[in-house]
């Protein structure tokens, strides 16, 4: 499997170790008391509880897996990397949709750390691949799905 790069935030760092770190402690040691629990309630080939037990074991050692596949990975944006003014992955950006008239913000974060509720979307998503390296006043054209359409940077921290 080539590895690739995980662009992630410092903050969205810290968040997948101290995801891991759970994980790896408190819900393993939750499970394998499941576990415990279930393999005294005698046959496991018609244990449900045991089967479910294992099945949630095995959810977890895949997201260990696939969590220390991205610390491994990962490359933590820089702020300072960025030039003053110009839209790049850690950005906070507030935009105006020329179409609907409405303003909205959102921080651009690598497509591990994309959260729509909490205003973040992916450097990958047509939205962010059109405002990366462009400019405070630029109205870039937005590539969608649903059809195109125009926004404008109204600012950029």
């Amino acid at each position: 499997m080539s590895e690739k790069e995980v662009l992630l935030t410092k903050d969205g760092f810290y968040e997948l170790q101290e995801r891991l770190e759970y994980l790896k402690t408190t819900a393993r040691r939750e499970i394998a008391e499941k576990i415990k629990v279930a393999r005294e309630y005698g046959d496991l080939s018609e244990n449900a509880e045991y089967d479910e037990a294992r099945n949630a074991q095995g959810f977890i050692e895949g997201e260990i897996q696939e969590l220390e596949y991205k610390i491994k990975n990962a490359k933590i944006i820089e702020d300072k990397k960025q030039p003053k003014g110009m839209v790049g992955v850690g950005s906070r950006v507030r935009i105006l949709d020329l179409d609907m008239n409405e303003e909205m913000e959102y921080t651009i974060v690598g497509s591990d750390e994309a959260d729509l509720d909490a205003k973040r979307i992916s450097n990958e998503s047509p939205v962010g691949k059109a405002l990366v390296g462009s400019r405070v006043e630029d109205t870039v054209t937005v590539s969608a799905p649903g059809g195109e359409f125009k926004i404008k940077i109204l600012s950029v921290k």
